[in-house]
C-alpha cells in the first residue's frame, strides 16, 4: 500500500511539473483597434498595421486572418514567430462607393491560447465631390 502511494505521489508531481513547464505561444498587440477617422474616397485604399509580440516561449504560427467583408484586405506574417519577437497583421480598407461611417475586423486564428483575437478598423468615408 505505501509503495502505490508514493508511485500516485511521483506520478502526479512529475505531470505537474510538465504542465508547468510545457511550452506554449502566445499573442499581444500593441492595439486592437485602429481609428482611421475621416479619409476621403478619393484618395482610395487606406492601411494600417497591427503589431504583435509572441510573449510565450514557443514559436507563434498565424493560421489564418478572416475578414468581415470584402471592402478589407488583410496580410500577415506568414514565418512562425519566436518567443518574445513581433509579427504583424496589415489591414486595407477600400473606401470607394461606401460613404459614412465604418467598422470593421478581421479575426486572427493562431496556435497560441488566445483565440480568435478580433481587430477592428473603424472611420468615416467622406464623399468625392464633383
Amino acid at each position: 500500500m505505501e509503495k502505490r502511494k508514493l508511485f500516485l505521489l511521483s506520478t502526479f508531481a512529475m505531470l505537474f511539473t510538465l504542465t508547468v513547464n510545457a511550452q506554449a505561444p502566445g499573442i499581444k498587440f500593441e492595439n486592437d483597434v485602429y481609428d482611421f477617422g475621416s479619409i476621403q474616397e478619393e484618395d482610395g485604399k487606406v492601411t494600417t498595421t497591427f503589431v504583435f509580440i509572441n510573449d510565450g516561449d514557443a514559436p507563434l504560427i498565424i493560421n489564418d486572418v478572416s475578414r468581415a467583408c470584402g471592402c478589407t484586405n488583410p496580410e500577415w506574417t506568414r514565418e512562425p514567430v519566436p518567443a518574445n519577437g513581433k509579427g504583424f497583421i496589415k489591414v486595407s480598407y477600400d473606401p470607394k462607393n461606401r460613404p459614412g461611417p465604418f467598422s470593421k475586423s478581421v479575426s486572427v486564428k493562431s496556435n497560441a491560447s488566445e483565440q480568435p483575437v478580433v481587430l477592428r478598423i473603424k472611420g468615416e468615408v467622406i464623399l468625392q465631390k464633383n
